[in-house]
């Protein structure tokens, strides 16, 4: 009898976690940004992370979804922090996600090189993803509203050797700097200032949560001091997403895909 319990609890822990997998969240938040010109209140800006394509999962439903989301929306920019590929299978679906997408600029994550435990990560070559504007240790100046915004994208190859320095691209001159790296721990490394907005993914929330007295324990990245959402930071204001992919297991618990549409308000 408990044999029985035992296998019908696992059954349905497993069709719920591969449920929640593609039952992604779609998200808008107030930002509050320090310095903001106000021309730019309001300004919207889609953050997407962790698409983590090409491997069977429902977290390739969740990014359709959210792509979706966001091409009907139509945001002033749409910003994407990285593992876009888990395997080359998934560089077509990409390619033409990317291409629905308005203004889109996007950095590169460690599982788009394998550089991951994960035994079903392929490296995949990305040189560019046209005509969305993909940024490996440069920026970019746009002009919304008339004033400028920099968007500054960090190589997360060099960053995993210590030596990226994106604070020598910010440009004091700009009236939004924004910085996209797919790993949160860059705010913590920023001199006080460098930029208005952070832009990270990478930890899922977790994935694989479970229910914990005051909370959920995370069963990956539980030593990380971020989870999911806003920080502010010296640095800048970081915003951490939860991601919309899978890796390891095909499964989320706890810890929803998501796709956040930011709004930008001055403090």
């Amino acid at each position: 009898m408990l044999r029985r319990l035992g296998l019908a609890a696992s059954a349905a822990g497993l069709a719920w976690g591969h449920f929640e997998a593609g039952w992604v969240r779609l998200e808008t938040l107030r930002c509050p940004l320090r310095s903001l010109p106000a021309e730019l209140e309001g300004l919207r800006i889609a953050h997407l992370s962790d698409f983590h394509l090409g491997v069977p999962s429902r977290g390739s439903a969740a990014v359709e979804r959210a792509v979706g989301w966001v091409e009907e929306r139509q945001p002033d920019l749409t910003l994407i922090s990285g593992d876009l590929l888990s395997r080359r299978a998934g560089e077509g679906q990409l390619r033409s996600l990317l291409a629905r997408l308005p203004r889109c600029y996007v950095v590169l994550g460690n599982h788009d090189f394998a550089s991951t435990r994960d035994p079903f990560s392929h490296p995949v070559q990305l040189h560019e993803l046209e005509p969305a504007t993909l940024l490996t240790d440069d920026s970019r100046t746009i002009e919304l509203r008339g004033r400028t915004v920099q968007i500054v994208g960090v190589d997360p190859r060099s960053y995993r050797r210590r030596l990226a320095r994106p604070e020598r691209f910010a440009d004091p001159g700009a009236d939004l700097r924004i910085l996209l790296c797919h790993f949160p721990e860059v705010v913590d490394r920023l001199p006080a200032g460098a930029f208005h907005l952070v832009l990270s993914g990478h930890l899922h929330a977790g994935q694989i949560c479970v229910p914990w007295p005051g909370g959920r324990l995370w069963l990956a990245h539980n030593r990380w001091t971020y989870v999911r959402g806003l920080y502010r930071r010296p640095g800048g204001t970081l915003h951490l997403s939860a991601g919309l992919g899978t890796t390891f297991v095909p499964f989320r618990f706890l810890a929803r895909p998501e796709a956040t549409e930011l709004v930008l308000e001055s403090e």
